[in-house]
């Protein structure tokens, strides 16, 4: 009896590290971090946190409309579901006393959110413009190289900047990336993107990641060796050189505006869906919509 309990909680132990390995570690700190906000809540209103109950969970939810956005509340929600299932606990969060308080506060507070600016053609071209200026090489190359394969692959800054000599092959068209792992892609089955010469080769993302592996003698390894925090401070850093409102713009910057500007462009949904590995179209959609504003509007067909 002993031993089948052993083995038991072995398979127990085995089960919870499969569900921890289910989610990246990045995507794992901000759950816990979520729920230590969560913890610290209860602790200061004699609540329990670990099991909690959906009315605990609703009344924190409360408390944080009055000073969030309406995504954060949902995120919070999903973080303290998934870490009480990590450690053996349900908590339903599709009790009415949940939902019910979720639509009234999206009622009250909106759930619209506000976004970074992508980054368009013209300013990619601004940008660039900047880095050309650098007089230190191997910086020149790297950020011209980071920027515009970035840019050109609708990377997420944690693929971008985990792209390795390996991942990458170089063909008459232009240059084949193997991304292994992305955040809608838990399981690592990986895809390939596949990015081609540009006309002008002052931009090209081909030519530029070709230059920095050759400065750099890289044969091996990362291809830009910096944390993803990394890939945002450079782009405020370019983009405040270049002019722009450089509190605007984020390491998200090169994703969306990829998906802005080939939309702008007339590339069908799926073919954007294809480069930037979204999983639902409901995103990319609203790329599509803002790269339509003007396109498409109704006050083209006034004559004043």
């Amino acid at each position: 009896m002993n031993e089948i309990t052993t083995k038991l909680k072995e398979l127990e132990i085995e089960t919870l590290d499969n569900v921890r390995s289910s989610k990246a570690n990045n995507t794992l700190k901000a759950y816990k971090s979520d729920f230590r906000d969560f913890k610290t809540f209860c602790a200061q209103h004699g609540l329990k946190s670990m099991p909690s109950t959906p009315e605990n969970l609703s009344i924190y939810l409360t408390s944080l409309s009055k000073k969030c956005k309406f995504s954060t509340l949902k995120r919070r929600i999903a973080s303290i579901s998934v870490v009480h299932k990590l450690n053996g606990h349900y908590i339903d969060i599709k009790h009415p006393v949940i939902t019910e308080n979720l639509l009234g506060i999206k009622r009250s507070i909106g759930a619209y959110q506000t976004s970074k600016k992508p980054l368009l053609i013209n300013d990619l071209k601004l940008i660039i413009n900047q880095i050309n200026k650098e007089t230190k090489p191997s910086i020149k190359l790297r950020d011209k190289a980071l920027i515009l394969v970035g840019f050109s692959g609708g990377f997420r800054r944690s693929e971008l900047v985990s792209i390795e000599y390996n991942d990458i092959d170089f063909v008459s068209e232009g240059m084949k990336i193997f991304i292994k792992r992305s955040k809608t892609d838990q399981s690592g089955e990986g895809m390939t993107k596949a990015i081609p010469y540009f006309e002008n080769p002052v931009y090209c993302p081909v030519i530029s990641l070709k230059n920095w592996i050759d400065l750099d003698n890289l044969n091996r390894g990362k291809i830009f060796n910096m944390s993803d925090k990394n890939v945002a401070l450079i782009i405020k850093k370019y983009t405040s050189l270049a002019g722009l409102e450089y509190s605007k713009y984020s390491g998200h910057s090169l994703r969306s505006g990829f998906a802005t500007s080939t939309a702008e462009s007339g590339a069908e949904e799926r073919n954007i869906m294809a480069m930037t590995g979204h999983k639902t179209t409901q995103m990319v959609r609203r790329y599509i919509r803002e790269a339509n504003l003007f396109k498409n509007n109704a006050l083209n067909k006034i004559k004043i």
